[in-house]
């Protein structure tokens, strides 16, 4: 919760998908970009992934790059995708709604994402 606290966003958390976020490869990894602009539904998403030789990014690295790069997310919406111990669907998204710049880490109520997110990535 301290690397999402240390990007000064405003936090949309539910606090047991954040007790269980994939601690992964942290700060100093390079992270990759990729959109589609269209709606994906999750299966495909990690098709598309598998098809740029990357995986999800955990969600540290993601906010490393918001925590460095502030305005980023101002005019690339951000997200990464795991799945917990429950099997939900979870996500950790940077972006920025009415002049505010906010995290948002959930589990997904629906199938996929809509076409203006920037999915980060991490080299397999």
């Amino acid at each position: 919760l301290e690397a999402l606290l240390a990007t000064g966003r405003k936090q949309d958390t539910a606090r047991v998908v954040v007790e269980e976020m994939p601690q992964g490869e942290g700060r100093n990894v390079e992270v990759f970009f990729f959109t589609l602009g269209r709606h994906i539904s999750h299966s495909e998403l990690i098709e598309e992934y598998e098809s740029r030789g990357l995986k999800p990014a955990d969600p540290y690295s993601l906010a490393a790059v918001n925590e460095h790069e502030p305005s980023f997310a101002e005019t690339h919406p951000n997200v990464t995708g795991w799945k917990n111990s429950r099997g939900w669907q979870c996500f950790a998204a940077f972006h920025c709604d009415f002049s505010k710049r906010d995290v948002s880490v959930g589990r997904s109520v629906k199938d996929g994402f809509g076409g203006r997110w920037w999915y980060a990535g991490l080299r397999k």
